[in-house]
């Protein structure tokens, strides 16, 4: 185990040796819905999309030549398009994938991307913690993996007062099926040992103003040996259909920046097979739905 993290470790670190700024971090400046997924909506409409909200896709329907002919939603709905992009975690995908594709290599490789889980945990403390910086930072705790004090790192978390802890708790396999008071005691045990001066397990220093805790039952997939040619290019061979993730084929590994980076990879793509596309029939891209 300790031999597999630290390759991982290093693989990562020679990729972000090659970006320009990759040793740069940042955090959103506030809630992601907000900052983040409302910007993307916005842009969408400007240029004339639809972004549709509590529309799970229920089932992937076929052709009789195996192509997609529409996305059933849980609402009865059916999706027609140019072009299907399907951008879930890996095993939503799994449960979606139409039984006539099991079989395609392409697909079948997908069963040994397995997500893990993950929890996040968040501590808001009654006074500012004195060891901590505007920047993410790795634990050498076993449980804990990563951690910031957001009212440091976070505009709309700032607070020159009080401290807000946002902590990646992983491995979680053992933990996942726990009580959230028994996760913030685990998550206690550990901080005592990271913040010695100022944190302890019975809060007799810094004390818990309140906690929440974020359960993530299959989160990124398990970075295990011989995974790595397993992981599916954007386009597949099915003619049309395409995916987005960061377990898809980029240089990233799992993560948000590999997230980011195959939906550019996956619109690449899509912008390269348009005459194909079109020739087949299939109405303009322009017109195209996505969801």
């Amino acid at each position: 185990m300790t031999l597999h993290i630290y390759t991982s470790l290093r693989r990562i670190d020679k990729i972000y040796q090659q970006e320009k700024h990759g040793s740069k971090m940042a955090f959103l400046d506030g809630n992601p819905p907000e900052r983040l997924c409302m910007p993307i909506v916005n842009h969408i409409e400007s240029l004339g999309g639809e972004v549709r909200l509590n529309s799970r896709i229920k089932k992937i329907e076929l052709n009789e030549d195996g192509t997609v002919k529409s996305f059933l939603l849980n609402n009865g709905n059916k999706i027609e398009g140019d072009a299907y992009v399907v951008a879930t975690p890996v095993d939503i995908f799994k449960l979606l994938l139409p039984e006539d594709w099991r079989e395609i290599s392409y697909f079948k490789k997908l069963e040994k991307l397995v997500g893990v889980p993950v929890i996040n945990v968040h501590i808001w403390f009654d006074r500012k913690l004195k060891n901590t910086y505007d920047h993410l930072l790795f634990s050498r705790s076993p449980l804990l993996s990563v951690y910031a004090d957001m009212s440091v790192t976070c505009k709309e978390y700032y607070n020159p007062y009080q401290s807000m802890l946002e902590l990646v708790f992983a491995p979680a396999e053992e933990w996942i099926a726990c009580s959230d008071s028994e996760i913030i005691d685990a998550t206690m045990k550990e901080l005592a040992k990271l913040f010695p001066d100022e944190i302890s397990a019975d809060q007799s220093k810094a004390k818990v103003v309140k906690y929440h805790i974020v359960k993530t039952p299959r989160s990124v997939y398990k970075t295990v040996p011989n995974c790595e040619p397993c992981r599916p290019l954007q386009r597949s061979p099915i003619q049309g259909f395409y995916l987005a993730g960061d377990y898809t084929k980029q240089k990233y590994l799992a993560s948000m920046e590999g997230a980011v980076l195959s939906g550019k990879l996956c619109a690449q793509s899509i912008v390269q097979d348009y005459e194909l596309l079109r020739t087949l029939g299939q109405r303009k891209l322009t017109g195209a739905s996505i969801h």
